[in-house]
């Protein structure tokens, strides 16, 4: 079999030398990173008034066999201690009308820990974090290996259960909330 590949396109550099990957600033990775499109989950963790969560674009699969996902979590973050505490967390993937759920838990307003649950519907499955109801997918874990690397957590979650909806997602791009229009 032969496989034809496309030429692709030129790539752009920055002024950095690749060795002083130090001079590269954080705004400019998070400045890059917006050209990113992405999916939008909310990551919750714990129990009752001690629960929390933060909004991500950085949940995904690691493996199907066994069902494992990937989450990072900024190790500054009121979520991390949570999830290290009670050793679970569910990943919540937004429906286009939830993106106000996106602001809570990224912490507009100011909300934090329990208080950005407010004002949406809430459930368990198996491992006790909270499941959004309405969300597209609900993917409830319990945490399986973490690896610190600078300033995040980098999480395995072993897969407990799952739910299902659907809809249309909310997703972002450029700093920005949107709705997918196909």
């Amino acid at each position: 079999m032969n496989i034809a590949l496309a030429a692709s396109p030129a790539f752009t550099t920055s002024s950095h030398a690749a060795d002083h990957a130090s001079a590269v600033t954080a705004n400019e990775l998070k400045s890059a990173m917006r050209n990113l499109s992405g999916g939008v989950s909310v990551i919750t963790a714990g129990v009752g008034d001690d629960r929390t969560g933060a909004t991500v674009t950085s949940a995904t699969a690691l493996s199907v066999d066994p069902p494992t996902m990937i989450v990072n979590i900024n190790r500054t973050s009121s979520t991390w201690p949570v999830i290290e505490r009670y050793r679970h967390f569910c990943v919540n993937i937004l429906a286009s009308e939830q993106q106000h759920v996106a602001e809570r838990f990224a912490g507009f307003g100011g909300l934090k820990g329990a208080a950005r649950y407010d004002g949406a519907h809430w459930r368990t499955l198996v491992s006790g974090a909270s499941v959004l109801h309405g969300a597209l997918a609900a993917i409830d874990c319990e945490v399986e290996e973490v690896i610190e690397r600078h300033s995040h957590a980098i999480i395995l979650g072993r897969v407990l259960a799952i739910t299902s909806g659907a809809g249309e997602p909310v997703l972002y791009h450029g700093g920005r909330y949107g709705s997918f229009q196909p």
